[in-house]
């Protein structure tokens, strides 16, 4: 017997503003390479263009994970977000490998920087920037639990850290008048991004993979149903998974068999009750079955 919660809250927004802040941050990035013309600074223009064509991937999956179910998608659209996310995360590793290729090009001829005062100060502004959107959408992607907004805070995180890597390099430059210190670092941001960017992927794989809830998720619902075991009352079979937001928990609820089909009901109503209460977003699958009966144990190992 499901139960379903639906949640009108939408995350555009949040995509929306990490359009605004990609673009803003490409503009200020590209002023600060044109100056300075550090191959550094050219890596993080270059993901900066990566965090523009994420958010924009983000929007497109967000608005379509929030349709509701329909005949075809009984489940909903949550698992778009999933997508969304593993383009990011292949997005993420494309721009390691343009950065890689520049730095590589840049430490087989050496260049002299120019500017470097200006075009730090433009740089450490988009800095700025990132940093202020990624923690706004962490927030709301733990709040709302939404991957999509996780990866991309995550990302634009790895930019505030790139950002801030190539900055002491280009001013550790200057100072020392080494000139392939400046590809040495972008290399070094190349890896960083390259493992930020595999872990999303990864995470995107487990959603899609219909990977169990988290251990402290599985952890609440084992404490909710241990009081009625204490009433004789068994469980197995239970299982869980995530789409996107959303939580799904489904078990097998034995009860002893002289039990009307009204009480079994109404022990079902409180244990889906008490579920959505402690796990937001989740919708619930219940089956009831007779301690009595011995075909009730047929499944008790899955």
């Amino acid at each position: 017997m499901p139960s379903r919660t639906t949640s009108s809250t939408s995350l555009a927004r949040y995509a929306w503003l990490s359009i605004a802040a990609a673009i803003l941050t490409i503009t200020l990035k590209t002023v600060a390479y044109l100056l300075t013309g550090s191959v550094g600074l050219l890596s993080d223009v270059l993901e900066s263009f990566v965090n523009l064509a994420a958010a924009l991937m983000a929007l497109a999956m967000l608005s379509i994970a929030a349709r509701p179910a329909d005949e075809n998608h009984a489940y909903g659209h949550g698992k778009a977000e999933y997508f969304s996310s593993g383009v990011e995360g292949t997005l993420i590793l494309i721009a390691a490998l343009s950065i890689g290729a520049a730095a590589v090009q840049r430490l087989i001829t050496p260049r002299q920087l120019e500017q470097v005062g200006l075009g730090i100060s433009v740089s450490i502004a988009a800095s700025i920037i990132n940093l202020f959107v990624a923690r706004l959408l962490l927030k709301a992607g733990r709040q709302h639990r939404s991957i999509t907004l996780e990866a991309n805070a995550k990302h634009l995180m790895t930019d505030v850290w790139t950002s801030a890597g190539v900055v002491v390099g280009v001013v550790l430059v200057s100072l020392t008048g080494w000139q392939r210190l400046d590809p040495v670092i972008a290399l070094i941001v190349a890896a960083n991004i390259v493992r930020s960017g595999g872990r999303i992927v990864y995470q995107s794989v487990s959603g899609l993979m219909d990977t169990a809830l988290p251990a402290e998720d599985r952890h609440t619902i084992q404490k909710i149903l241990e009081p009625y075991t204490k009433t004789g009352v068994q469980f197995h079979a239970i299982r869980t998974r995530q789409s996107g937001r959303r939580r799904f928990v489904s078990l097998h609820v034995l009860v002893p068999g002289v039990w009307t089909v009204h009480d079994g009901h109404t022990l079902l109503g409180k244990i889906e009750s008490s579920l959505r209460q402690a796990l937001p977003n989740v919708t619930v699958f219940t089956h009831l079955e007779s301690l009595d009966d011995p075909s009730s144990w047929k499944d008790s190992d899955l």
